[in-house]
């Protein structure tokens, strides 16, 4: 399941929306900023029942 969330960039402070495949359960990823293109660890977190319970997202050089 895909599910749309907007998250902040660490880095620009600008928001913006991605989609999240839930379906592939919690996972960790590096998706670019899409205001300053510079590289963002996603830490997504799926409940129980695979619907998406967090986004976190961090610099990738932290």
């Amino acid at each position: 399941m895909i599910t749309e969330t907007t998250v902040e960039c660490p880095y620009c402070g600008e928001p913006f929306t991605t989609a999240v495949d839930c379906s592939a359960g919690s996972q960790q990823y590096v998706e670019d900023c899409q205001i300053c293109c510079r590289p963002i660890e996603f830490m997504v977190e799926v409940d129980g029942t695979g619907e998406l319970a967090a986004v976190t997202v961090l610099r990738d050089d932290d």
